[in-house]
């Protein structure tokens, strides 16, 4: 402190110093606490203005990674809503396919129906036209029998005679041709 108490009495003289005597600057104490103030700033940019830094910087890098992160989210949703749309197109696509499917298999089953049904009823107007045509035959002999008999009754009557069975049947032979002709 000698040297510094020196170097202060040599300058009163200086301008500057007559101006710090002014206003009580004192050297000493003023050195003394510009190195305490050198050493504050020191330790705190060491200890805490570095790892403030750091800090800051790792909490940049996670933000970045972040939104790094959040950009590939989205693409991948995108590329997701994409992927989703085109299963929904596909799958409305195959549904409308299975209805067509579906609609020419109802109309050519409904077509086969009809095909049965209309041989069916064929198949029982003509039994019924069978049928028909074996009763009218039937009733035929049945008519030409019934006939014959009242002609030999008739004629049986009328002539006054009975018949004998030669008579009756040549009697019986010519009215079925008589029948047959008309």
């Amino acid at each position: 402190m000698g040297f510094l108490a020196l170097l202060v009495q040599a300058d009163h003289a200086d301008p500057v110093t007559s101006i710090a005597t002014t206003f009580g600057v004192d050297w000493p104490h003023l050195i003394a606490q510009i190195v305490s103030f050198a050493i504050v700033c020191a330790l705190l940019y060491r200890l805490a203005y570095t790892p403030v830094l750091r800090m800051l910087d790792v909490r940049r890098q996670q933000i970045a990674h972040g939104q790094a992160n959040q950009e590939k989210i989205e693409r991948a949703l995108a590329e997701i809503e994409l992927q989703r749309k085109d299963t929904l197109a596909a799958a409305r696509a195959e549904a409308t396919q299975l209805l067509a499917d579906a609609r020419e298999a109802a109309r050519r089953l409904q077509e086969q129906e009809t095909q049965r049904a209309i041989a069916a009823a064929t198949d029982i107007v003509e039994k019924a036209r069978e049928a028909a045509s074996a009763e009218h035959a039937r009733m035929l002999v049945d008519l030409k029998r019934e006939v014959g008999r009242l002609v030999l009754q008739t004629t049986s009557v009328v002539i006054g005679k009975v018949l004998t069975p030669d008579d009756q049947r040549v009697l019986a032979e010519n009215t079925a041709r008589y029948l047959k002709a008309s």
